[in-house]
């Protein structure tokens, strides 16, 4: 019990203290300059402030600590035990305010800070990986929060404040959001360079409706869309397999469990090593578009903000 009351006793003197014990940073500025340089007149000088000015603050913070800081003389002034103690703090705290005031410029200004992304397969698998490389080497300090999801999961999630930049697929219904076109892709056809079906023609969808094919999983944006161009011409897709990546999708199609679309960056690159071909689709829908979504981008961070203009920037550089 007589340890929670001086407990007690020690919590109320140090909230008192505390409170009382309040420093203005520009009289500490000012006592700093004063100690520096043995005078009140050459302090006015260095800072710019009237000599009675600088004179008043240190009358006053003499009295708010309770003891004299200098020794008043003829040619100047000297500091006193109490005034040296106060210069060691005061120059210690000013530089971790200067510090401080360093690292939130570097937020203010995008250099830190962190962005939290939601981006489909596409995005991730084709774009993505170049361009956060090249936003991270001028921005090291940012950190890339990313996920993959499918489109409307990304719209959603961006719509909660669950991620702060979506990039989808143009595909999806237009979100009540700030929207920008990020890149364009081309969708193909992809098959096992041993299966029956070999084009030599750019497809129509209709000739895809013939045959066995391999699908992204239910709920991804492009296997919708795929179902949806089908249905408007009275067509029926025959998906034997649905994986839930673009991996997934080419091993399935290699191994001969039938053909797939999928989107260029996706199918080119692995050609060589594979056993994959690849042609191109006869369809106006064949080329879409890839898109960013924020929910507001006057409202977000800077590092946010710094990342939407690289990747429109890149948008511009790489087509």
């Amino acid at each position: 019990m007589e340890l929670r009351c001086r407990n007690q006793k020690w919590s109320h003197f140090a909230a008192n203290w505390w409170g009382n014990m309040k420093y203005n940073l520009i009289t500490l500025k000012m006592f700093l300059s004063v100690a520096r340089m043995g005078s009140i007149s050459q302090a006015s000088e260095v800072e710019n402030v009237a000599a009675s000015a600088i004179s008043k603050r240190i009358s006053d913070l003499e009295d708010q600590i309770g003891t004299p800081l200098f020794y008043r003389q003829a040619r100047g002034v000297e500091l006193t035990p109490a005034g040296n103690e106060l210069a060691r703090h005061s120059s210690n705290l000013l530089q971790l305010v200067e510090r401080m005031e360093t690292h939130m410029s570097d937020f203010a200004t995008g250099a830190k800070g962190s962005v939290r992304i939601a981006a489909n397969t596409s995005a991730i698998t084709q774009f993505l990986p170049e361009d956060l490389a090249s936003f991270v080497e001028n921005y090291p300090d940012v950190k890339i929060d990313l996920s993959e999801r499918t489109s409307d999961e990304i719209l959603t999630a961006v719509r909660d404040g669950l991620a702060d930049l979506g990039i989808f697929s143009g595909l999806v219904d237009e979100p009540e959001m700030e929207v920008i076109t990020y890149r364009r892709d081309t969708l193909v056809v992809v098959m096992g360079k041993d299966h029956v079906y070999r084009p030599e023609h750019p497809v129509k969808l209709a000739e895809l409706a013939e045959l066995d094919m391999v699908g992204l999983q239910s709920g991804s944006s492009l296997q919708a869309f795929l179902e949806k161009r089908a249905a408007e011409q009275g067509l029926s897709l025959n998906t034997r397999v649905e994986t839930l990546s673009f991996d997934g999708v080419r091993r399935m199609v290699e191994a001969g469990l039938g053909v797939a679309v999928l989107p260029f960056g996706a199918v080119e690159p692995y050609l060589e090593s594979t056993q994959l071909r690849m042609q191109e689709i006869d369809e106006d829908w064949a080329v879409r578009t890839l898109k960013l979504a924020v929910k507001d981008l006057s409202a977000v961070s800077r590092s946010v903000r710094a990342l939407v203009e690289h990747l429109i920037s890149q948008k511009l550089t790489k087509k």
